[in-house]
């Protein structure tokens, strides 16, 4: 078990997977979480593990509490509780103000706020508890300055950013 436990979400792809690159060339364990592309999530493993690191991939929709309580206990069970956790997930949906249907709308937020609430909360506890964690919620300047198209993405950044501070 490692003292370095890290859970990245959305870590299979873009700044996710550099970040938990990164992390693991600076001797953490890291957990890759993906929602779907399990191929990608397994790539960012690899690559880690190929650089003398310790990764694993785990599935699981951050929008859904069940779903992050069996990931949390998966990754407690194979490297030891966390002792950080870096909110990544989100969905970049384009759609201006009045074409954003109600479902597009739900889903980003669910992701990236929902989602980042119900890791993180999962995650404060024992870290609160152990007197030692750290918690990074990626936001976006889409967060801070309206772009058009960027309705619900802008939103739910700009509520992270909110729920951060």
């Amino acid at each position: 078990m490692s003292d370095k436990v890290l859970l990245v979400t959305g870590g299979s792809r873009g700044i996710g997977s550099a970040t938990a690159r990164l992390a693991a060339a600076q001797g953490w364990a890291v957990a890759v979480n993906y929602s779907a592309n399990s191929l990608a999530a397994d790539e960012v493993v690899r690559a880690i593990r190929a650089s003398g690191g310790t990764a694993m991939a785990v599935q699981a929709n951050v929008a859904d509490e069940a779903q992050v309580l069996r990931m949390y206990e998966h990754i407690d069970a194979k490297f030891g509780r966390l002792t950080g956790l870096v909110n990544n997930a989100g969905v970049a949906k384009t759609q201006a103000f009045l074409e954003c249907d109600l479902s597009d709308w739900q889903r980003v937020l669910n992701i990236t706020l929902t989602g980042s609430l119900l890791c993180g909360q999962k995650a404060a506890r024992p870290m609160q508890a152990n007197g030692w964690g750290r918690i990074i919620n990626v936001a976006s300047i889409s967060g801070l300055r309206a772009r058009l198209g960027r309705t619900a993405y802008g939103t739910s950044k700009a509520a992270l950013i909110g729920l951060t501070r």
